[in-house]
């Protein structure tokens, strides 16, 4: 099996166009057409984590924080990242990393954590923006279904918890082909009027040349008409943060107690507990706290992430309970994502959870 086939699983998972726009995610270093040997999945890639790799013989490195994030005009080995890359390619190891990408998918990073602490009703608390179009066309009534068909099999009409979405409304097109032109229907000269069928569907923007490629390869006609449109919908399926609910509420201290056991917190920082009990839980791994005014607009009880500047803290007493319980230990458990998406469809394929751990902040 190449490298390349299970880029392109991830890829199928968590799109790159879905990544934000600071990210490096997407391969590092390497090259897929390589024959895998097996794939390392952990949360960042460091000296010690290519060793593993090394003493395990797997040629692929599979990392949830990127190790490149800026541009080199120089590699001398002068910091770990440097040393990584030399380290990386001298031993034919190439390193894919899947990150904002990962952390904006439905059953992605956030999804993850809420599986952990046991949320029902589970949604995405800030959806993307400016993310979907609309396709238009119009079709021969006796290819309306293969064309549709065809525009649903590369990602149109998904809405909400429904796929193969559209509207259709039949009508009449007329069209005169000129000389050169090699008609589906009518006669070259001549005005000729075709009963169609107008499609209507909606795609997430970064599909566009997919789409149209789809359309053009089943529309029976040598020049289809087609219109996309911009929309201004959210798309509730992407995005920042969930937010759900446990089963039954929780006191604050005793939901507090069974996070720092969950994810192994070292240090447990929260704001003053004021008695309210947990029920609504708005979370986001990593660097979260952007999310904070949106976790209370939205009436959760506590806000759980994994890094909160000072300032951040004051103020929210009578809002919601804020739990910051480390970056490392809200993402650790990413390397299951991956391993479910590669085992589920690549059942013989070498799969080790890095032994490593790559925390740079320790508790005394």
């Amino acid at each position: 099996m190449k490298i390349k086939e299970i880029v392109s699983a991830l890829e199928r998972f968590a799109p790159l166009p879905l990544q934000d726009g600071f990210d490096n995610a997407g391969l590092q270093i390497g090259l897929t057409d390589a024959e895998a040997t097996g794939a390392l999945l952990c949360l960042d890639v460091t000296e010690a984590v290519l060793d593993e790799a090394i003493v395990s013989g797997l040629n692929l490195v599979i990392s949830h924080h990127p190790l490149i994030f800026k541009g080199y005009k120089s590699i001398t080995g002068k910091d770990y990242i440097e040393r990584c890359i030399f380290k990386a390619i001298k031993n034919d190891i190439v390193i894919y990393s899947a990150h904002t990408n990962l952390d904006n998918v439905s059953e992605g990073v956030n999804f993850k954590i809420a599986e952990k602490i046991g949320l029902k009703n589970v949604r995405i608390l800030e959806p993307k923006e400016n993310c979907l179009v609309k396709l238009v066309t119009f079709v021969p009534l006796a290819q309306a279904e293969m064309v549709r068909n065809a525009l649903f099999s590369v990602g149109c009409g998904h809405i909400g918890n429904y796929d193969s979405c559209s509207y259709n409304i039949e009508g009449e097109g007329t069209f005169r082909a000129q000389e050169g032109a090699n008609p589906f229907s009518g006669t070259i000269g001549e005005l000729h009027n075709e009963k169609e069928v107008r499609i209507e569907t909606i795609f997430p923007v970064y599909k566009r040349g997919e789409v149209i490629r789809a359309l053009i390869s089943a529309h029976p006609y040598e020049e289809p008409a087609f219109d996309i449109y911009p929309l201004q919908n959210s798309w509730i399926q992407v995005g920042a943060g969930i937010i759900g609910e446990l089963e039954a509420p929780e006191s604050e201290l005793e939901f507090l107690k069974r996070i720092k056991k969950i994810f192994e917190v070292g240090c447990l920082k929260h704001n003053k507990l004021t008695g309210r009990e947990i029920q609504t839980v708005a979370l986001c791994g990593g660097a979260g706290a952007f999310l904070l005014p949106l976790a209370i607009r939205n009436r959760a009880d506590v806000f759980i992430t994994g890094e909160i500047k000072y300032h951040d803290y004051f103020g929210h007493e009578s809002d919601i309970l804020i739990a910051e319980i480390g970056h490392y230990e809200s993402e650790q458990y990413t390397k299951e994502i991956f391993y479910s998406i590669i085992r589920g469809l690549f059942p013989n394929f070498t799969l080790q959870l890095s032994k490593v751990n790559t925390n740079p902040i320790k508790y005394l």
